[in-house]
């Protein structure tokens, strides 16, 4: 392990830098949007530019890469990147928030493609695991960091947001100066979404609800909490502890559904999530038209955080679970494939996640958001036991549960061990 991070310490310096950049100023933006008085809508089409940007993003920059070089690419989209995020600052305006944080995304996955085929390039068979756990200990210690900095300043300042570009920028500075050559950039294949519906109806229909609950949760959760009337300290905590049991949980869901069948578990994570969000709701203390929740760190406010993580623990690994399920049903040399398709359905559903919970937040109030995360969870549950009643479960033992960060690109789900026979026979082709 110690040997891969010397190998690639600049790759992965670099990038822990971003990461930390990236979870601190989604954040941030939602606590802004709260205090500039937005509407709940408003800030719903704000937060969900991000996931329009990185879905056009994902489609166009291989294209892009093959063109120009991963250094290149890499160094523009951190760029702008850099300089979206000083927009914000500047121009205190929904509309031009909104294009912003299109920049955001189309920047970032620009980022994550160029990191994740760069790693690709140095693993091999032996330390694809671990380049791939390192990979995502980094993602998810950042994002929770990332968090924390909401501390820094007030929200209202302008200091963050030049910390947030410093901090883009800085993360330039590790990789460009790399002396390794660039990897040849392979394009991945996909499949098909009809394709996939007819492999795993289960599998397509989760995922796509999957993508509304988790940019929902990552692009509303901070607005939720400031309505809340949380400290920018608790707002902070609040946001931590769901990316932290998020990953946390993910090994022990992923133990069980290698060994149980996977709709079994899928079912048994939605139903609970549901249950979860219906007893968050309720410790909070708080009424349809106007949730509030006592300044005072007391008893309640403990057992409503305790209600948050297991809630995040057993619904942000529903990506990874889908993932596996899906590649129950087909061969090993078609994972990648179903990965970039799936991560197509996802990215549907993720464009209006944070649109569609604010309207129900509009409706119900505050409490609209764990309403409307608890009813795509309840979908997915009902869902998956119909498709019990059709279909007999058949194991795969080439298909397992690999921990994923939930903003990996097909090119980072390379990196599990399990596709290692694939990459090996298209070497050979």
């Amino acid at each position: 392990m110690f040997k891969i991070f010397k190998n690639s310490w600049a790759l992965f310096s670099g990038f822990a830098i971003l990461i930390t950049a990236h979870g601190f100023q989604g954040n941030l933006l939602q606590v802004r949007s709260v205090i500039e008085d937005f509407s709940f809508v408003t800030t719903g089409i704000i937060m969900s530019g991000y996931f329009v940007g990185y879905f056009f993003g994902a489609n166009m920059v291989p294209n892009l890469v093959s063109k120009v070089g991963h250094i290149r690419v890499f160094a523009a989209f951190a760029s702008m990147a850099s300089l979206s995020i000083l927009i914000h600052a500047i121009f205190v305006d929904p509309i031009i928030w909104t294009f912003a944080r299109f920049l955001t995304g189309f920047s970032l996955i620009g980022v994550y493609i160029v990191v994740e085929s760069w790693l690709n390039d140095r693993a091999t068979n032996r330390n694809r695991g671990g380049v791939l756990s390192i990979y995502m200990f980094i993602t998810f210690i950042g994002l929770a960091i990332g968090t924390l900095l909401l501390n820094f300043n007030k929200p209202d300042q302008y200091e963050p947001f030049i910390l947030i570009s410093l901090l883009f920028s800085i993360a330039l500075i590790p990789i460009l100066l790399v002396k390794r050559s660039a990897p040849k950039f392979k394009k991945i294949s996909f499949m098909k979404i009809k394709q996939l519906y007819n492999i795993s109806p289960l599998g397509t229909f989760s995922m796509f609800c999957t993508g509304l609950i988790h940019s929902a949760i990552f692009g509303v959760g901070a607005v939720y909490a400031t309505t809340l009337n949380f400290t920018i300290f608790e707002i902070s905590v609040f946001l931590f502890l769901i990316t932290i049991s998020g990953a946390l949980f993910q090994f022990p869901i992923g133990y069980f559904s290698d060994r149980h069948d996977r709709r079994i578990i899928i079912i048994a994570c939605t139903i609970l999530s549901t249950f979860f969000c219906v007893m968050a709701i309720l410790s909070s203390g708080a009424s349809m038209q106007n949730m509030y929740l006592a300044s005072s760190f007391g008893v309640n406010k403990i057992i409503f955080f305790i209600f948050v993580i297991l809630y995040a623990g057993f619904a942000l690994p529903m990506f990874t679970l889908n993932l596996a399920y899906v590649n129950d049903f087909i061969e090993k040399e078609r994972f990648v494939a179903a990965g970039a398709g799936l991560q197509i359905i996802f990215g549907i559903g993720a464009m209006g996640g944070p649109f569609l919970c604010s309207v129900f937040m509009k409706i119900y109030g505050v409490n609209g958001f764990f309403i409307f995360l608890g009813i795509f969870h309840l979908l997915i549950g009902l869902f998956g036991m119909y498709r019990i009643t059709k279909r007999d479960y058949e194991d795969n033992p080439d298909s397992t549960f690999t921990p994923l960060p939930r903003n990996i690109t097909p090119l980072g789900i390379e990196l599990d061990p399990t596709t290692a026979a694939d990459l090996s026979n298209t070497d050979k082709k």
